[in-house]
């Protein structure tokens, strides 16, 4: 058996101006960065001076650069099936700016997700959730509108020169391989054929299962999003859980390079906070790589038993 290597790490890093700045004036954290030979995957929050300064010092430090795309909160903030002019009137602003600044970039990232409007309504009122949902079952024909326009966005952005980067919820694998678009219909998000596909495993959010979710879905993926180590938008009662700490992220980086190189890490100011990227220039990535028995079954069952109701579902595709 091969004895695997260090993984390709890309580090997302999701913040505001200032804390950007701050975060960019240690020098240690590029150096770091060097070290690692690691790309940043760099949320576009913002068009203004001190995130295309941040940008310039990465490309001349030899460091690649990722255009996470994002939008304002009031248009969604991730991309999804009800904001594609949006995001594509963002990519046109972003790449105007590009040129004006002359920024270096190594590809552009699409965040898929949900309407982040959306899961604040039904985080603050989840006995409403499936009322609302219900009327998502006939939104077939925006799914086919979004999904062309996203189509057209990423042909422009290869035109462009730019490799196109997917970051996906994990359960559109099962959408997809059950032929359905039930949970692209309820969510808002959409599968599009990418360059790269990152899926977004995040083992922080779903303990004391995520390594099941690791060993479930991680097998098939051509890259794998590994979190969270801290930091993240703001969404009361989302993301309030603790950030992996070193043993569990241990964990999560042995067992996604069972299967692949390109390892996404969220976040890098996570990492910065916790120390870990000094411990990573000499990550031993040949340690044991295990999961439990229990957190492995319960997945599988969890995906037979909505991939069943799924197949059903193509049945009726809305």
């Amino acid at each position: 058996m091969t004895t695997p290597g260090p993984a390709r790490l890309t580090f997302f890093c999701e913040l505001e101006a200032g804390p950007l700045t701050r975060l960019f004036a240690s020098p240690s954290v590029i150096e770091h960065l060097q070290a690692l030979r690691a790309s940043v995957s760099l949320g576009v929050l913002d068009l203004g001076p001190e995130r295309a300064e941040v940008v310039r010092r990465l490309n001349a430090a030899g460091v690649p650069v990722i255009a996470w795309q994002l939008l304002p909160k009031e248009q969604g903030y991730w991309f999804h099936q009800g904001n594609a002019a949006q995001a594509t009137g963002r990519y046109a602003d972003w790449r105007a700016w590009t040129v004006t600044e002359g920024l270096g970039w190594d590809g552009v990232g699409l965040d898929i997700e949900p309407d982040i409007r959306d899961l604040r309504r039904a985080l603050d009122s989840r006995w409403r959730l499936l009322p609302a949902l219900l009327p998502r079952l006939a939104r077939g024909g925006l799914l086919r509108e979004a999904r062309a326009s996203y189509h057209a966005l990423m042909e422009r952005i290869r035109g462009d020169g730019y490799r196109v980067d997917t970051y996906q919820l994990p359960f559109i694998v099962d959408d997809r391989q059950a032929r359905s678009t039930l949970l692209q219909r309820l969510t808002g998000v959409l599968d599009v054929a990418a360059d790269r596909e990152v899926l977004m495993l995040y083992t922080s959010f779903v303990r004391p299962h995520g390594p099941g979710l690791l060993e479930s879905y991680g097998p098939r993926a051509r890259a794998v999003g590994l979190g969270v180590t801290g930091g993240g938008v703001d969404v009361p009662g989302l993301i309030e859980v603790p950030p992996l700490d070193w043993e569990e992220f241990s964990r999560d980086l042995r067992l996604a390079r069972r299967w692949t190189e390109d390892v996404h890490v969220f976040s890098l100011e996570g990492c910065v906070r916790q120390d870990f990227l000094a411990r990573l220039r000499d990550f031993d990535w040949t340690g044991e790589a295990r999961g439990e028995p229990e957190p492995r079954r319960r997945v599988a069952t969890a995906r037979r038993v909505a991939g069943a109701l799924l197949r059903a579902s193509a049945w009726f595709p809305g």
